[in-house]
């Protein structure tokens, strides 16, 4: 189990850093098999998707409910991570219990993450339908987390967040992060600012500040 911090340093907002929390689920990876690709596919990810200040914290765990549960916990509880992002673990084989585990320690769920996420791999592959993907948020008496279920493959962790774009750069499926930022704002987490040219947030108008970046 390790924990790793960055600060990205473009934004002047007075909001603190988004806390995200990243946890790669593997038996193999975990055990020093094989190296981990989940944990560096997100961090590049949000190194370039994000403009506002951030930190990272990260979970090399197995494929073990009890495991999940407790970094998941710990993450939202004792981290106060803001967003909790798993990888791995979300199939139909007897040991993929990230949904489970998930589901396990949510005050409330978001359905609407996981139908997109399917939606978008139904694009490349009818096996997407395997996919059993969740999203919840978890509520103790003084914070909230937004937590997700991605892919294992650094691809369709990149395809799930950004989504699918056509040769000039406009959206041809949206990716489940335009939704992420707003999400925060409303369990009471900072005000997060995108690279649009990567992953541009949406906001009701109301709800949007003049860029710090």
């Amino acid at each position: 189990m390790t924990t790793a911090t960055i600060n990205t340093p473009l934004s002047t907002s007075l909001d603190r850093p988004l806390r995200i929390g990243l946890v790669s689920i593997s038996d193999r990876a975990s055990a020093g098999v094989y190296q981990d690709q989940g944990l560096p596919a997100l961090q590049e990810w949000f190194t370039g998707a994000l403009v506002s200040a951030w930190s990272m914290h990260t979970r090399l765990i197995p494929d073990e409910r009890t495991a999940i549960e407790q970094a998941l916990i710990e993450l939202v509880d004792e981290e106060l991570c803001d967003l909790v992002i798993t990888t791995g673990g979300t199939g139909p084989a007897r040991r993929d219990v990230t949904p489970e585990a998930t589901l396990a320690v949510a005050s409330k769920e978001m359905p609407g993450f996981g139908e997109q996420m399917r939606q978008i791999s139904l694009r490349f592959v009818p096996t997407a339908i395997l996919s059993r993907q969740v999203a919840v948020i978890r509520e103790t008496a003084e914070h909230a987390a937004l937590i997700l279920n991605l892919p294992g493959q650094p691809k369709s962790i990149k395809e799930t967040l950004e989504g699918l774009k056509d040769v000039d750069g406009q959206p041809i499926v949206n990716g489940i992060f335009a939704a992420v930022p707003y999400c925060i704002d409303l369990i009471g987490g900072p005000y997060v600012e995108t690279n649009e040219s990567i992953c541009k947030a949406f906001r009701p108008k109301s709800a949007i500040r003049p860029s710090t970046a």
